[in-house]
């Protein structure tokens, strides 16, 4: 089985998000999808089965399969349109039956999902232990986004990820207003066993919509201050969220099954 690893949201090596890819003729057992992951050890492994004209696709955490991941997808596309496909476009089905539809445009390859609704939620003491600062908004869909002062409270961020672990939420993002960009972030998932995610596509399918509609704004472009780093040129459109990022790739090899 061959396995690609991408650097995505980025146009450099060692930066952005970096996934693993693997594209099946047909699918494995989940066990076996679920212990490549582990093995990995990197934040999302996808795995996609070509059927008809389009590809279903799936993803998983060390800890877990996900419903949906951004980086992993654009990683997907760019290995299916680089070294598969002869077109500018591949849709995707995930295990939930939705479609993704991801096209390359010249370096960057954009993404079609759906906007999470946002609830404001009350900031409670445990959120602010948590966090170690008083955050000025709070919300929850799939994740918790808590929005902060600043873009150097969120840079400076120093997470206590058992405290995190135990929010709600599958994954807790923080965020701020920016300062080169529209908005800077940090995401992290100690839910599943994934300590930061260098950028989180999924997460922005949260931060986008917030902070278009703060800045009245469709288009959003978003810093993801991790170690590694990442940015998203997003726009906002109804309910869905387009993410466009650049992507690199790291590495092929064949794994020993």
């Amino acid at each position: 089985m061959r396995q690609y690893i991408v650097d995505a949201f980025t146009g450099e090596l060692f930066k952005g998000n970096p996934a693993a890819v693997c594209i099946l003729d047909e699918w494995i057992s989940d066990e076996l999808m679920q212990n490549i992951a582990v093995e990995n050890n990197l934040s999302e492994t996808a795995f996609a089965v070509k059927a008809d004209d389009y590809y279903h696709i799936r993803w998983f955490t060390p800890g877990g399969e996900v419903d949906l991941c951004g980086h992993a997808s654009l990683a997907t596309a760019y290995v299916i349109l680089n070294f598969y496909e002869d077109t500018p476009k591949v849709h995707f089905k995930t295990k939930d039956d939705v479609d993704l539809i991801i096209t390359r445009n010249g370096e960057l390859y954009e993404m079609e999902f759906p906007a999470y609704e946002l609830e404001e939620v009350e900031i409670t003491g445990k959120i602010i232990d948590a966090l170690g600062v008083m955050p000025r908004e709070v919300y929850r869909s799939r994740d918790l986004l808590c929005v902060l002062e600043s873009a150097d409270d969120v840079v400076g961020f120093k997470p206590d990820l058992d405290k995190l672990e135990k929010l709600d939420g599958l994954l807790v993002h923080i965020t701020a207003k920016g300062e080169s960009h529209d908005c800077v972030s940090r995401s992290f998932a100690p839910r599943l066993n994934i300590a930061e995610d260098p950028v989180c596509g999924s997460g922005h399918c949260h931060i986008a919509p917030y902070w278009s509609g703060r800045l009245n704004k469709n288009e959003i472009i978003a810093y993801q201050a991790s170690k590694r780093s990442g940015i998203l040129y997003c726009r906002v459109v109804d309910d869905k969220v387009f993410l466009a990022g650049k992507a690199v790739l790291f590495s092929t090899c064949e794994l020993e099954l």
